[in-house]
């Protein structure tokens, strides 16, 4: 009995000193070989709140990409890593975790100010930092999903600060996105033979018509409206745990700020929808969509495209992805940007 009591509290010590080790850990990105690469992982205060920010890439003289992650709240730096890998011999990549999301959230910050237009003034301080320590005029600027809610009015605001403008998972006009999702879920579930999932669908209805909601995530995911080719990256708790640029404590500050980020921020994607805002951009801009996207629907990213004022815009469909077509096709999107922006 004495040895069953040793042996127990013997693996409790290794628990707890495995729980202090994984909190406290120190985190790092992978070195990029080469005389002039870059791989750093950092934080640096922007607009006076310190920013999580990753920076990769073979050639710091090749040109840069601020990559503006979704969510609200959903930093995409513990996977960035994997599916940018391409993107990194041709461009410089910049990831970075916005204010109160992953490594941006701080436990005793004071958030009650946190907006989108204060998240478009980040990006715009960050945009100037960058550009300023890279030595570049104008950077190429990509937003994913809420993102692009972000990304669009900085581009809108600032058009001499960016090359080029890039919405993948393009937001427009929510409410009737999140309208077409339902109606999506619905009639899948119905193909499948779910019932309950059609019951359960189709009492949401009211309340998503009126802006009230999204259309649940989970079934847009069960339904594959939201990744195809690969497993959904966004809250993979273990994924994140086991990427070498997150820690334990880390992971806590990530799911802290999504549920804080998405109760502040989330109304204002319906009450003023980029079509309200921006109708017009002084700078080329592409729309990058899945095909099978039913997060942010193409029809309505296609919808708001046609109607945005603009010199050069193209909209470009990647017929075997959802939500994420950059890194489901990420050689196809590779292609694309090289083609786009180095020829």
């Amino acid at each position: 009995m004495k040895t069953i009591k040793k042996l127990i509290k013997y693996i409790g010590a290794i628990i707890i000193i495995g729980l202090i080790i994984a909190l406290f850990c120190p985190t790092w990105t992978s070195h990029i070989k080469g005389d002039n690469s870059i791989s750093a992982l950092e934080q640096v205060e922007i607009n006076g709140s310190n920013h999580e920010i990753m920076i990769r890439g073979t050639d710091k003289d090749n040109p840069v990409i601020i990559f503006v992650h979704g969510g609200p709240g959903c930093s995409e730096i513990p996977y960035a890593e994997k599916y940018q890998d391409l993107l990194e011999t041709k461009f410089t990549v910049v990831n970075y975790d916005q204010r109160a999301s992953g490594k941006s959230y701080h436990f005793f910050e004071d958030y009650s100010n946190l907006s989108s237009d204060l998240l478009v003034e980040d990006l715009l301080a960050l945009t100037d930092y960058i550009s300023e320590r890279l030595g570049k005029e104008k950077v190429i600027l990509i937003g994913h999903s809420y993102g692009t809610y972000i990304g669009t009015q900085a581009a809108h605001k600032a058009p001499n600060k960016y090359e080029a403008y890039i919405g993948i998972g393009q937001m427009s006009n929510q409410v009737e996105s999140e309208i077409e999702s339902l109606n999506y879920v619905i009639n899948q579930a119905r193909k499948a033979g779910n019932t309950d999932d059609v019951l359960y669908l189709q009492g949401l209805t009211e309340k998503i018509e009126k802006g009230d909601m999204f259309t649940p995530r989970n079934s847009v995911m069960k339904y594959d409206g939201s990744v195809r080719l690969i497993d959904n990256p966004d809250g993979d708790n273990l994924g994140i745990l086991l990427s070498s640029e997150y820690n334990l404590l880390d992971l806590i500050r990530y799911n802290c700020g999504v549920s804080y980020s998405q109760k502040v921020l989330v109304e204002d994607i319906f009450i003023n929808p980029l079509p309200t805002i921006v109708k017009k951009l002084e700078l080329p801009f592409y729309f990058v969509m899945g095909k099978h996207d039913y997060m942010t629907t193409s029809n309505q990213a296609k919808k708001y495209f046609d109607m945005i004022e603009a010199n050069k815009k193209e909209f470009i469909a990647f017929e075997q992805s959802a939500h994420y077509p950059q890194f489901e096709e990420k050689e196809e999107f590779y292609e694309w940007m090289c083609d786009t922006f180095l020829k």
